[in-house]
């Protein structure tokens, strides 16, 4: 349907405007999601779910975002000083959807953040946030515009962006979660998928890896040694994707990272699943698994000798004590 507007008229009565149909042909744009935050004037937090969010300038670095002039919480952000945007991640959808209800009154109870630059809340878990003092607020018709001047952000977890796209969310992320909730065998099918698809990986990686790129690996490993704590499982798991992601990176096939890049995501929300369940059942559980701390030293000792065969044996051996390479047993409840 072609939706023709009559500029001189304001009136969409007049013009035969199609406000539905305009929403529909606006949904077919992807979008990101963010979480908007701020304190009240009693220092309170509040937030917002948005999909408007946009850069606007670099010099001076300039965001911006709308808000429905209806919103219970406009004169909140028509009148503070600062706020925060949150970028959420694809396992984020449940926090999306709570912070766009009007039927939960404390959006924060129960939600893991802390208090950023001035007190303003920045939601655990995000892909990056961005603190910002309020530049200018504009109206525009049934909402108003906010841009922010970014003072400062640090980006989060390196994952995949939870995706706006005609009224609902990407739902392939989510499926998968719920088929290895319900027990399905997604998660050893993808752990496979994964081990066929790095044995190649490792293979270039030993003809084509750079010393800068083996350094790089090695400081991952680094970082993911440093999370020993049982309640740091989840930063390790995504401290350790990304360690095959610079190994990935590292065989210099765009083709081959980019499948293994979602592979490697896909198994990485189906173990999310798995440890939220088992943190129902077993909340004492302590899922770091000792026996691998050495393993991933041992790979990257067979990648600086170019020893394709030692590094496959390496990969195996390291895929058969980790639970990325195999499903997490949950006890019965």
């Amino acid at each position: 349907m072609t939706q023709t507007l009559n500029l001189a008229s304001t009136d969409a009565a007049d013009t035969g405007f199609d406000a539905r149909a305009f929403r529909n042909a606006l949904g077919t744009f992807p979008t990101g999601v963010a979480i908007i935050t701020t304190l009240d004037e009693a220092g309170a937090p509040a937030g917002l779910t948005c999909n408007s969010f946009s850069s606007v300038s670099l010099e001076p670095p300039l965001v911006s975002w709308s808000m429905r002039k209806a919103s219970k919480s406009i004169e909140i952000f028509r009148r503070t000083p600062t706020f925060a945007i949150n970028i959420l991640a694809d396992d984020q959808d449940e926090m999306s959807g709570r912070f766009a209800s009007s039927r939960i009154v404390d959006k924060f109870e129960g939600v893991d953040w802390r208090p950023g630059h001035g007190g303003t809340p920045l939601i655990a878990g995000s892909l990056a946030a961005f603190e910002c003092r309020t530049f200018a607020v504009h109206d525009a018709g049934d909402h108003l515009i906010f841009i922010g001047e970014v003072e400062r952000f640090e980006e989060g977890r390196q994952d995949e962006p939870l995706v706006f796209y005609k009224g609902a969310y990407m739902m392939l992320a989510r499926s998968l979660r719920e088929l290895v909730a319900s027990g399905d065998r997604v998660t050893v099918d993808l752990g496979e998928a994964r081990r066929r698809l790095f044995e190649s990986l490792l293979e270039l990686a030993c003809q084509s890896a750079t010393p800068q790129e083996l350094d790089a690996i090695e400081g991952q490993i680094a970082r993911i040694e440093s999370h020993v704590a049982p309640a740091d499982i989840e930063k390790r798991m995504h401290a350790g994707l990304h360690f095959f992601r610079l190994i990935a990176a590292a065989a210099h096939n765009e083709v081959l990272a980019m499948v293994a890049d979602s592979v490697n995501t896909m198994l990485q929300h189906a173990l999310h699943a798995q440890i939220v369940e088992l943190r129902r059942r077993a909340p004492q559980a302590d899922l770091v698994n000792s026996a691998v701390i050495p393993l991933r030293r041992h790979l990257l000792s067979r990648l600086r000798a170019r020893d394709a065969p030692g590094a496959r044996a390496a990969l195996a051996e390291f895929l058969a004590h980790s639970s990325l390479g195999r499903t997490i047993e949950l006890p019965n409840p």
